[in-house]
């Protein structure tokens, strides 16, 4: 029959689009999946969406993109300019806020990254672990710092940077090797994508107590990087300078770190164990 050409009688005009397979999967999804579907439509690249951008990235019709954004702008999640294009309303970075891995953890080691900017003069930063990413959550940098491809929010692999290191050698062991069998993703021919030598890196992280992380993501920078320890003393975080590769000293830039985030862990209300440091 005319339209019909392979087993099971699929009709070839009926199989549809990817676009139109996509919204039908949408359609499968609970009503909470297809809310947050709306919000994870934005990210560093697209900040500002139309109603139609929302509904395409988000695989959802148009009526219930409508509907959905409707009630979240309507909630302060959203905001709608008056072009008629939405952004990330301020009512998330209020609920945001309250995370103790963002905000609160931004206010408590605000003091020592400032203390290590003052001493180093060069980019400093924050971050905490979200699965195999590392995730930045304060950021301070100078005019002549060198470059780096970082922002508050930004996320990085966790073994291509100084804190993603330090992060990555406290993890469970089994984590780790898992981490460390996966696929390594490789930014310059200086990124350790060999398993062997990544688990020797963290092996040194726990002996130093300081990450090295040289030229991983960029040809002309180092970074320098040390846990953080929570009230339990399990690590929660992970604090850095990243310097020039050409002018970085590493011994200088150690204990720096090193005091910045043993700062930090004890502001957070770690208390090293009797008889150490």
């Amino acid at each position: 029959m005319p339209g019909t050409d392979r087993p099971g009688g699929r009709a070839r005009g009926h199989e549809g689009s990817a676009t139109d397979r996509g919204v039908l999967a949408a359609h499968s999804r609970s009503a909470p999946e297809r809310l947050l579907s709306v919000l994870a439509a934005f990210d560093h690249a697209h900040t500002a969406l139309s109603l139609s951008d929302i509904s395409r990235r988000a695989r959802l019709t148009l009526t219930t993109a409508h509907r959905l954004v409707g009630a979240l702008t309507e909630w302060g999640a959203l905001e709608r300019d008056p072009c008629g294009v939405y952004h990330v309303g301020l009512r998330l970075w209020e609920v945001a806020a309250l995370a103790p891995r963002g905000l609160a953890l931004r206010q408590v080691a605000l003091p020592f990254l400032e203390d290590l900017y003052e001493a180093t003069h060069e980019n400093v930063q924050l971050a905490v672990r979200d699965g195999s990413e590392v995730v930045y959550t304060e950021w301070l940098s100078g005019r002549s710092a060198v470059g780096v491809h970082i922002r508050v929010g930004a996320r990085w692999p966790l073994h291509v940077t100084g804190v993603g290191l330090a992060l990555l050698a406290h993890c469970g062991s089994g984590f780790q090797e898992a981490y460390c069998a996966g696929p390594l993703t490789a930014y310059t021919s200086h990124t350790l994508t060999d398993p062997a030598l990544l688990r020797r890196a963290l092996a040194e992280v726990r002996h130093s107590g300081v990450a090295v992380s040289s030229r991983q993501v960029t040809d002309d920078a180092l970074s320098v990087a040390a846990p953080v320890r929570g009230p339990d003393g399990a690590v929660t975080a992970a604090v850095s300078v990243v310097v020039p590769y050409a002018d970085a000293q590493v011994p200088v830039l150690a204990p720096a770190v090193r005091l910045a985030a043993r700062g930090i862990s004890r502001a957070l209300g770690w208390r090293p164990p009797s008889g150490g440091e």
